[in-house]
Parts: structure tokens; sequence; C-alpha cells
């Protein structure tokens, strides 16, 4: 018998339903270690679903998460907010179903958050006050981060009663500073200041969270437990970073590629790749390739003005299959050689896929993800500017590239999200935050 789950007013069922007694047949009776070995194959919106079903399925759904024992790559999805759905309402869109889930997360409302950023099954949020929140879309676990204003470049300005009522910030780097302070209100500051944050598990019981912000695309971090973000001068222009072997590794819309260790007290740097490429409107990605090569990708930053709208569709924000092919897609992979500090030009992925956007840069071998394509490029939009992106009515340039034939093909048509706010690719993660850390 399939599990039953709600619908809301879209049609969209949710993703997190209450546990429900259903007749399984003999299927309840299974042994656990039997319900936790298929359940390990699933994919994650099956297995939230199987866990609905009845509580023998239940608490082998709930092993299988604190263990960590489901073994099936998660597939890639798609997450997003609507204005047409309630404030606490986010939707994911499985590449593998072709369809849409419904999400009701915690306060603030995550519809009126930015989404900065994710990686390893989190989001990165930016509340109406511009403060950072983790937030796991599947166990509904949210962890506040340290306040903006410990931010290098971010300081309160108070009202009479000695509340923060604005910010100041400040255009500075290592050099002098470069411009007068601007003041914004609590909500607009997020509008300009923020480009990328991404999550990253360090060792067991610790992660940090990377941030790359503005003026000039620098970069601050913050170690779980930390109470303000640490500032990591002298660099600047950073579009990406990963982590990997006990280092953080940034690169550059230059293509300078740096080394941070942020395991003791004292940061340490390395340049590995010192470039001073020529670059144009464009986007830079560090990648880490399933052999464990590192990739840099350049894709340009393209975006398609909206058209005026028709009579009755305000809202409708998508782009034609026809202007897409009618751009020519010039994104470029090189294979990293730190050791001579050149960069080899690959034409094609073979069977791996690309996952490119605010999300943390992946390169997937398509075996493994047998629902994604491979010698494909997933974008989603990243334009710096939120602000700007939404004052120039841009359509968001999201889809997937194929590599042989250079075409862009959208993800899902129609469009149901908001023009301004695109949508983030992530790998959902069912397991939680506390588990994780003593796995």
């Amino acid at each position: 018998m399939e599990p039953s789950y709600t619908s809301n007013k879209f049609g969209f069922p949710h993703l997190q339903p209450p546990l429900m007694e259903a007749v399984a047949g003999k299927f309840a009776e299974m042994p656990q270690e039997i319900l936790m070995d298929i359940f390990a194959l699933l994919d994650t919106p099956d297995l939230v679903r199987a866990g609905s079903v009845c509580c023998s399925w239940n608490s082998a759904y709930t092993s299988i998460r604190s263990f960590g024992q489901y073994k099936w790559p998660q597939t890639p999805c798609l997450i997003y907010t609507s204005e047409s759905a309630s404030d606490n309402v986010a939707f994911i869109y499985s590449l593998e179903e072709k369809r849409t889930y419904k999400l009701t997360l915690p306060e603030p409302p995550i519809h009126r958050r930015y989404l900065i950023g994710s990686s390893n099954g989190w989001l990165v949020t930016a509340d109406e006050r511009s403060e950072m929140h983790l937030v796991n879309p599947i166990t509904s676990e949210q962890i506040s981060l340290p306040s903006v204003i410990t931010i290098e470049h971010v300081s309160p300005i108070l009202d009479e009663n000695g509340a923060i009522c604005k910010y100041r910030y400040s255009r500075h780097t290592a050099d002098p500073v470069v411009g007068p302070p601007s003041t914004y209100s609590l909500s607009t500051l997020r509008d300009s200041f923020f480009h990328k944050a991404l999550l990253f598990f360090t060792s067991v019981g610790s992660y940090i969270v990377v941030l790359i912000h503005n003026p000039f695309g620098q970069l601050s971090f913050a170690r779980s437990g930390d109470e303000k973000w640490t500032w990591l001068p002298p660099h600047s222009h950073f579009e990406d970073c990963i982590y990997k072997d006990g280092l953080l590794y940034a690169v550059t819309l230059l293509g300078q590629i740096i080394t941070f260790d942020l395991s003791g007290t004292v940061v340490t740097t390395k340049i590995i790749m010192d470039r001073k490429d020529t670059y144009g409107a464009e986007r830079v990605y560090i990648v880490e390739d399933p052999f464990g090569d590192l990739l840099l990708v350049r894709r340009p930053e393209v975006s398609i003005k909206e058209a005026p709208a028709e009579q009755g569709h305000e809202h409708n924000v998508c782009a034609s299959q026809a202007t897409y092919e009618s751009r020519s897609w010039r994104i470029a992979i090189y294979k990293v050689c730190a050791a001579s500090g050149k960069l080899v030009q690959i034409n094609d992925l073979d069977d791996h896929v690309l996952f490119l956007g605010h999300s943390q840069s992946l390169c997937l071998s398509a075996e493994e993800y047998p629902q994604v394509k491979p010698n494909h490029v997933y974008l989603t939009d990243d334009f710096k500017s939120v602000s700007l992106k939404c004052r120039l009515r841009r359509r968001l340039v999201i889809g997937m590239l194929n590599l042989e034939t250079k075409i862009m093909d959208e993800f899902v048509s129609p469009r149901p999200w908001s023009n301004c706010m695109a949508p983030l690719l992530m790998i959902l993660n069912p397991r939680k935050m506390d588990l994780a850390f003593h796995s």
C-alpha cells in the first residue's frame, strides 16, 4: 500500500507528514535489519514517506537517520520559496521524481529570508535583520550564526533606546578605505553585502561556515561555537571555495587559488595558483571531482531581461528554449595542476556532471547518480547583487547545459518560484547535526 501524505492547495505533497498507522501487510512485520537495508537505498523523499507508514517503518527510518546508514547517493534537488505560499513554507523539486514537495520550516519565516548558500544538506539564510541561520530543510533543525555586526565591515547604529536600528557598512579591504561608509536598514544590508555562504564539516564535532561578502568579495568564517566572525585579509575578489584534506581552497575572479588552514588559533595561507587572468562579467568556481582532482570552472554571467508582462501574466518569468539556444554558452572547465601552477582545459566531462550556483560546487559521477545527465552542467542563478537583479528585472538563468551541443534546457517549466530569489541546488541530508558529529 502506498503511504499517505497531505497536500497543500497547490497539490504539492507535504514531505514531513505526521506519523500515520497504515495497513502495510506483511511489510510492517519485516525485521528491522531488513527494513533498514531496504530504506538505505531510498532517495530522501521516498525515505521520509516510508517513515510515515507505520511505527515499525518509522523506527527503521529513525535508525537510518541516526546512524547515517543510507547508502544510495541522494539525487540533488532544487529548493525555493514561492510568493503564493505562506511565510514558513519552502518547496523542493526532486530531479529524480520530477515533482515538487512542500516543507514547513521554523521561524523566522523562510519566505522572507534570502537563501545565500547551501552545502552538506544545509541552507545558509539571511533574515529580515540580515542575520544568518543554518537550516536543515529535512530535519527542521536551525542554528543561529554569529551576528552580522561581528563581521569586520559592519557596525551597529543604535536608536535612543539602545536597540539596533541600522547598520554602518564600511567599504575597506586590507588596503585603505576605498569610499565613505554607507548606512543600511536592517533588511537592506543583505541586498548588497552577502554573496555566498557555505558549511563544511571539519572534524568530528566541528564545522565552519565560510562567507564570501562585499566589499570586493572578501572572506570571513565562523567555527562551531564562535561568537563572532573572523576576517581573512588581505586577499579579495573571491568567488567560490571548497574544503578538502583539512584545508579551505578559495578561488578569486582572476583564477588565483589560495589555501587557508583554519585548524589552529592562527590562520596560515598558501597561494597554490598565482594567476592574473583577464575577466569580464563571469562567475568562477572551484570543484573537486570524484577522483580527488581540483577543477576550475568559468562561466559568463548571462541574464535575460524580462519582457513586458502580458495582461494577467505579471508573474510569468519563464525564459523560452529559443532564447536559451540563441546564446553562446562559453563555460570553460580546467583541471588544476597545483605542482606546476598550470591549468589544463577539459572539453567534456565524460560520465560526470557539474552543479554550479549559490550552492557548494559539485562534480558527481552520473553512474552513481542515474537521474542526472552525464556531460551536463546544472546551473542556478548566482548574480551577486539581489537589489540590482530585481531593479533590472533580470530573468533567472536556471537550467542544464549540454557540453556537447552547447544547448541549455530548463529544469522544470513553468517556474513556480519568484523572479529575484533564485532556487538553490542541494543534496538533501536527513541526518541530524548532533548525530553527524558523533558518528
